[in-house]
């Protein structure tokens, strides 16, 4: 994957997980910036990455439609369906990146959809486990192992619609 491709996936990502308030306009915006340095550059990616931190609370929700729109990436409306199916995906990659621990990704993906979607219903189940070790046969370490396999599998189609890879 080239380093343009990669920052189109971390935009799509903060704007995936912006849609459902997990980052702020602010980290979009500095996604944004990193986008332009990795080689994505169009006048509205240049207009988001020129916001301030003040003005990104404001201004991203309107200038993101236009500027995604020049780099063939997805809008996701604020609470939408589409957004919080791309915001577990997101999510997965986060953790598998470091950016926080295999039971903290369970949390929030629990906290937030619950046992109903099939596409998150494993990670609550996991979250439960992590809830109930003391009572159950399996160790954290298990555990871990298991959400990052399970993660692997839904970062790995790291998909950025519009786009040709």
């Amino acid at each position: 994957m080239t380093s343009t491709e990669e920052a189109a996936i971390a935009l799509q990502d903060h704007v995936a997980l912006w849609s459902v308030s997990e980052v702020s306009g602010s980290d979009v915006v500095s996604t944004a910036c990193e986008a332009l340095v990795a080689g994505l550059d169009t006048p509205g990616l240049r207009v988001l990455a020129a916001c301030t931190r003040a003005e990104a609370v404001y201004d991203v929700h309107d200038l993101l439609p236009a500027a995604l729109h020049e780099l063939g990436l997805v809008f996701y409306p604020v609470d939408g369906a589409a957004g919080r199916e791309a915001a577990v995906p997101a999510l997965a990659r986060r953790m598998l990146a470091g950016e926080f621990t295999p039971s903290e990704l369970t949390l929030r993906v629990h906290r937030r959809y619950g046992h109903e979607p099939l596409l998150t219903r494993r990670l609550a189940e996991l979250d439960d486990e992590y809830d109930t070790l003391e009572y159950g046969g399996r160790t954290t370490d298990e555990i871990d192992a298991e959400v990052r396999a399970v993660a692997r599998t839904l970062g790995a189609h790291a998909h950025v619609q519009g786009r040709e890879g």
